[in-house]
């Protein structure tokens, strides 16, 4: 950055009249408002920061992105508004960096920093032809890349998914032809059993009984893994979705009362139908409703709430259990991961296949030690009439 403006006014200080200065200063405040105005309206976050990392000027964009006050942050470090942030590490290169980096506050987004050194020319006093470059300080520059970088996440999940998919259905065949092996091996050894008599004949039929019962439950398994795990298409109904929440809730009544939890229900009583596949969402919120009963382990707090806005219908769990880390938060949604001592780490991703099918999304929000919420919404069609503008009637 060139100083020679700022020179060669300091310079003309000394001759140069009241008004003129006044002009001078007028000008340079005329110049940064526009060049604020301009910073304002883009879309891009822009921070400032001098030598030691305080921000000496931050756009209403990098305001909005990190939730910062502009008048606040002004002579702060950086690194104090924007916790977690390395900033020894980022600013120690002498070149422009750019880094992919994930925020959790005021919203759950992905953004590129990058980051440049501003360099102001300064003459030596002995020969002002020569000249060396001082470093002042930094230039960073915000770009909001979550809806590009959820895209790719959603392709490479998709893609793991249908590879546990794939995997899930061979193993479940490995296991199903020895259990339909076994089966059948136990009706011959039965068919043998009823020749004999006595004690050692019954002793034999309650073997096979046992047996039987333990096959039958293994297939069971392996079934429900299966439709877990690859959901059949939803067989769509118009549904309240209050009830099937009461429906869930009923379900697990006697874990409520073993583990002491209060279950506080908050449901909008004016909600729109919804066309949905009964048996999966109440599987959805079954599986939501025990991860938090887990969570807060005993006499916690569950508060459902539902609620609509001009295009979903929220259905929001709210826990007062120990909360996620910001890793683990990033996380959830991978497959076989979980901070369950005997999980699977398949609940929350099936969950969101299940509602992803009926249109909608899920996100989870949570400070490690102070609860978490998980909301899902799901969209609704408004039925209600739109008015035409005079003239627009097909018959004129």
């Amino acid at each position: 950055m060139k100083s020679g403006f700022l020179d060669k006014l300091i310079e003309r200080l000394g001759r140069i009249g009241p008004e003129d200065v006044q002009n001078y200063l007028l000008q340079l405040a005329q110049e940064k408002g526009l060049i604020e105005t301009v910073f304002n309206a883009i879309q891009e976050g822009i921070i400032v920061t001098d030598a030691k990392g305080r921000i000496t000027y931050v756009n209403d964009a990098a305001c909005e992105l990190f939730g910062l006050e502009a008048e606040q942050s002004i002579g702060k470090r950086l690194d104090e508004c924007v916790r977690g942030l390395d900033w020894k590490a980022l600013s120690q290169s002498e070149g422009a960096i750019s880094r992919d980096m994930e925020i959790f506050y005021p919203a759950n987004r992905f953004l590129n920093f990058y980051i440049v050194p501003l360099l102001i020319e300064r003459r030596t006093p002995k020969d002002g032809a020569n000249s060396h470059a001082e470093p002042v300080g930094h230039a960073i520059i915000l770009r909001d890349i979550t809806e590009s970088r959820r895209s790719t996440e959603k392709t490479i999940e998709s893609e793991r998914f249908n590879a546990l998919t794939l995997l899930a259905a061979g193993v479940a065949h490995e296991i199903g032809n020895p259990l339909n092996s076994l089966h059948i091996h136990l009706q011959l050894m039965e068919r043998k059993v009823r020749k004999l008599d006595g004690k050692v004949k019954e002793e034999l039929q309650e073997a096979i009984a046992i047996s039987r019962a333990e096959i039958t439950r293994l297939d069971s398994i392996v079934t429900q893994f299966l439709q877990a795990i690859r959901p059949s298409k939803p067989v769509l109904h118009p549904e309240n979705v209050n009830a099937i929440v009461e429906e869930a809730v009923r379900f697990v009544a006697p874990e409520i009362e073993d583990r002491d939890i209060v279950v506080e229900q908050e449901l909008r009583s004016d909600l729109p139908l919804l066309e949905l596949d009964r048996d999966q969402m109440k599987q959805v919120f079954y599986n939501v409703i025990k991860n938090s009963f887990e969570a807060m382990k005993r006499r916690g707090i569950l508060r459902i709430r539902t609620n609509m806005d001009a295009t979903h219908v929220n259905i929001s769990f709210t826990d007062t259990g120990g909360g996620m880390s910001a890793e683990s938060l990033s996380r959830v949604f991978e497959p076989y991961f979980t901070t369950k001592s005997s999980g699977s780490g398949l609940g929350l991703l099936i969950v969101r296949r299940i509602v992803r099918e009926h249109g909608g999304e899920m996100a989870i929000e949570s400070n490690e030690g102070k609860g978490l919420t998980l909301t899902i919404r799901l969209p609704y069609l408004d039925k209600r009439v739109r008015m035409l503008e005079a003239g627009t009637s097909p018959h004129n």
